[in-house]
């Protein structure tokens, strides 16, 4: 990757949508430029895919929170794979610090989300857990 795709994903993280002429322009390159560098990175799985992002207002009834996850020993891989696979796991990052690993989680109701919670409890290789739910996003 060089920094005409560093600079191409920036524009497209800041809006995927834009159209291929646009991002040509403000890159200062061919739109055929774009399109061979767009599907480059489609094909080496640096791009996996587009999504919307919505304002949590938006969806007022929706759940988020954090969750800190301690591994036991050298389980990573196994509590990684355990937690891809939780319905209720928005997201997964691996982390340093406190915790090995940082889980955003998502639900529609507090009941749904201590299914959630419990379910990645019985995960095998976690030691622990601590849990914070999102409150408000300022930015």
């Amino acid at each position: 990757m060089d920094e005409l795709d560093r600079s191409l994903i920036a524009l497209l993280r800041g809006n995927a949508r834009m159209n291929v002429a646009d991002l040509a322009h403000k890159l200062g390159v061919s739109r055929g430029t774009v399109t061979n560098r767009i599907r480059k990175l489609e094909d080496s799985q640096v791009i996996v895919g587009y999504t919307v992002k919505l304002r949590p207002e938006a969806e007022p009834d929706r759940i988020r929170a954090w969750m800190g996850v301690l591994v036991e020993g050298n389980q990573s891989r196994q509590v990684v794979v355990a937690l891809l696979g939780e319905p209720g796991v928005s997201s997964l990052h691996d982390t340093n610090g406190r915790w090995d690993l940082l889980a955003e989680l998502e639900a529609r109701s507090m009941a749904e989300l201590a299914q959630v919670l419990e379910r990645v409890r019985l995960v095998s290789g976690i030691r622990g857990t601590e849990t914070n739910i999102h409150l408000t996003t300022y930015r």
